[in-house]
C-alpha cells in the first residue's frame, strides 16, 4: 500500500517509523475466537526499551490498511496484539480476554466506537481506551470522553504520539488508585466508582469522576487547565476550553445541588480549586 499521509486522513509517516516490509511472521487465530473474527500476529521478541513483556492490546479498526498498519506499529515496539474490525466482535473480545489497553476507532461498524466504550463501562471494564477518529470538533470530544474514553487521537497523527499517548493511559490505570477518598461530606471511591455527598449518591460520568479524583487528591491546592489535562486527560486536549466545559458539569452536580461552592473558579489565577472547608 503507500506511504500514509496528511490527506488521506490517516496516519503520517514520522521517524519514530518508516515505511518498510512486513515484518516476519504468519497470522494465526486467536484461540476459540474464530467466531469473532480476531486476528493476532505471532509474538516476538521484544525490542529493548520499548513496552513491557506480554502487554496486550486490542485493535479495533474497520480499515484493512489501517489496521494491518497499527498492528505492525505496535508489535514493532513488543506490543502483543488482537485485531478487529466492528463493534460486536470489540465486545466479545473485551469481555472474553482481558487487554492492557484497547485503540478504538470511533467510526467502526455499529456499535460504533463511542457506544463500544459506553458499554464497556456500563458492565464495569476499566481498560485504559484510546478512541481514534478525525472529528475533533468539542461536542464529538465531550461526546467521546463522556462515553469512558481515557485518551482522544485526531487523525492523522504520528506513531510517536500514538505510542506516548497509550503509555500514558497504561501508567494510569485505576487498579492503581486507591480505595476511597474524603474530602469534608463529598467521597470518592475509585473501585466502585461511587460519589457521594453524605448520604446523597451523586451520578457523574466518567470524565466527571476523573475530573473529581484529580481535585480531591489535592484540595486546596490551585490547578491551571494544564495541570487538569495532565492528570485527567493526558494529551487528549487542544485547549483548555474543554476543562472548563467540565468543570461547569461538575459544579452542576456536586455543589449547586446542596448549596456548596467546593469547587472555585479562580479566573485571575488563571485556574481552579477544590476548598476542602466549603
Amino acid at each position: 500500500m503507500s506511504s500514509p499521509n496528511d490527506q488521506d486522513g490517516r496516519v503520517r509517516w514520522g521517524d519514530d517509523l518508516a515505511p518498510g516490509p512486513a515484518e516476519s511472521g504468519a497470522w494465526r487465530s486467536a484461540p476459540s475466537s474464530e467466531s469473532a473474527g480476531i486476528r493476532r500476529q505471532s509474538e516476538r521478541s521484544e525490542p529493548a526499551g520499548t513496552a513491557p513483556a506480554a502487554m496486550r492490546l486490542l485493535v479495533v479498526e474497520d480499515d484493512p490498511a489501517m489496521s494491518a498498519l497499527l498492528v505492525r506499529g505496535l508489535e514493532r515496539i513488543g506490543y502483543v496484539i488482537d485485531a478487529v474490525d466492528n463493534g460486536p466482535d470489540a465486545l466479545w473480545s473485551i469481555f472474553e480476554n482481558g487487554y492492557d489497553a484497547v485503540v478504538l476507532d470511533a467510526m467502526i461498524p455499529p456499535p460504533d466506537g463511542f457506544e463500544v466504550c459506553r458499554r464497556m463501562r456500563a458492565e464495569g471494564r476499566w481498560e485504559p481506551v484510546l478512541l481514534v477518529t478525525a472529528r475533533d470538533a468539542v461536542p464529538d470530544r465531550v461526546r467521546g470522553l463522556d462515553a469512558g474514553a481515557d485518551d482522544y487521537l485526531m487523525k492523522p497523527f504520528t506513531f510517536a504520539e500514538l505510542y506516548a499517548r497509550l503509555r500514558a493511559i497504561i501508567r494510569r490505570h485505576p487498579h492503581a488508585r486507591p480505595a476511597i477518598l474524603q474530602i469534608g461530606d463529598l467521597t470518592l471511591d475509585p473501585v466502585s466508582k461511587v460519589v457521594r455527598r453524605s448520604a446523597t449518591r451523586i451520578a457523574l460520568s466518567p470524565r466527571e469522576f476523573a475530573l473529581l479524583e484529580a481535585f480531591m487528591r489535592r484540595p486546596g491546592e490551585l490547578l491551571s487547565p494544564a495541570d487538569l489535562v495532565d492528570d485527567v486527560w493526558d494529551l487528549a486536549l487542544d485547549g483548555p476550553e474543554l476543562v472548563g466545559t467540565y468543570v461547569r458539569y461538575l459544579r452542576d452536580k456536586v455543589d449547586r445541588p446542596f448549596g456548596r461552592h467546593s469547587i472555585e473558579a479562580l479566573t485571575d489565577l488563571g485556574g481552579y480549586r477544590l476548598d476542602p472547608e466549603a
